[in-house]
């Protein structure tokens, strides 16, 4: 593979959303998807030894939230993902708000029963401020909850974008059995298990008329189907990737995190539409990833990673040329030279020791 292949299969993103909207959970499961875990643990069983693995501060694991910014990297379907958990509590804000300087997209998360609450407000405008395109996955519709349209309404009303459905949830009053892909014509029926969302749903798929999705849902929840789609075919606004790219229309999931309704079908059509790393701007210009020359910026300084040591860890991202253990970089402020010998990235449960990273990472 080129480097400038490598490059274009990068996808690195962040995801936010107000406290409790699932988003810890939500990369939880794409790590289990993705094939980077095989058992997931809940961010809400404080009682047993599992716990989210982008969870690693003892505060996080007692309280069952995210309070600082987890980088984590799997491979998925050809593309490298970068994805970063970031806090969701006012308290921990500005560690988010550095952290969404790293990315080239966010995935916004939702609450199904709450819509578009405060804190996602504060950081979706930091995400428009800085041209950052924005995907939109509500979230717990496996609980009681608005209606998709309001919904729609909602994010419109007070964040000032609208949205695109690219899947549908199947069922009335916020009983939903699956979600149904616009694009591709498909109902996807999950199959309700004990196992409280630590492995993937089995999944019943076809078509809207297949005698097997008709013998799974009743009259009215077929009727309804039947008549939202029609009505987001008629009056909702059409997919339009440039107006994505410009933070103009954000692409709208529905799905569940805890009980992994709809994770895989959002994953896969993220990376289809998600870009790849993007050119950055400094005070002397603009940087390609192309560019030969190797640059990254510092967004984040942490401490005490490590409960054995007293360490201390810089978190870089690359935006230009091939970085190779050892190199040795020009420390712009301080005009020092500085060889960069311990580089470190997370995948999933475990840290590795970088031999070689790309723009994006």
């Amino acid at each position: 593979m080129t480097d400038s292949e490598e490059i274009k299969r990068r996808r690195t993103f962040a995801i936010i959303s107000h406290p409790d909207a699932g988003k810890t959970t939500l990369t939880e499961k794409l790590l289990l998807y993705g094939g980077a875990i095989h058992l997931a643990g809940s961010v809400k069983a404080r009682k047993t030894s599992r716990y989210a693995v982008s969870d690693w501060m003892e505060i996080e694991k007692q309280r069952g939230i995210s309070v600082t910014s987890s980088v984590l990297q799997f491979d998925y379907n050809g593309c490298r993902i970068n994805i970063l958990d970031t806090p969701g509590h006012a308290d921990f804000s500005e560690d988010t708000y550095r952290t969404l300087m790293a990315v080239d997209s966010a995935v916004m998360v939702i609450d199904v029963a709450k819509g578009v609450e405060a804190q996602t407000k504060k950081l979706f405008k930091v995400c428009s401020d800085r041209g950052i395109p924005i995907f939109t996955f509500v979230n717990k519709i496996d609980h009681f909850g608005k209606n998709p349209f309001d919904l729609m309404a909602d994010i419109e009303d007070v964040l000032g974008i609208r949205s695109c459905p690219m899947n549908w949830p199947i069922g009335v009053n916020g009983d939903y059995t699956g979600i149904y892909d616009r694009e591709k014509r498909l109902c996807h029926l999950f199959v309700k298990d004990n196992a409280h969302g630590v492995k993937k749903l089995e999944v019943i798929s076809g078509r809207i008329d297949d005698p097997e999705i008709v013998s799974h849902l009743s009259e009215e929840v077929l009727s309804s189907l039947k008549d939202d789609l029609e009505l987001l075919e008629e009056a909702g606004d059409p997919f339009d990737k440039d107006k994505v790219s410009k933070g103009e229309l954000t692409p709208l999931f529905f799905g569940s995190a805890m009980t992994n309704f709809g994770v895989q079908t959002f994953l896969e059509k993220y990376l289809e539409l998600a870009p790849p790393p993007e050119e950055r701007e400094t005070l002397e210009g603009h940087v390609a990833p192309e560019d030969p020359a190797f640059s990254a910026f510092v967004f984040k300084i942490q401490a005490n990673m490590d409960p054995k040591h007293h360490d201390r860890i810089a978190f870089l991202r690359i935006c230009s040329g091939i970085f190779e253990k050892g190199a040795s970089v020009l420390h712009r402020q301080s005009g020092k030279m500085l060889r960069l010998s311990q580089p470190q990235q997370f995948l999933a449960t475990e840290r590795q020791t970088v031999e070689k990273a790309y723009p994006g990472d």
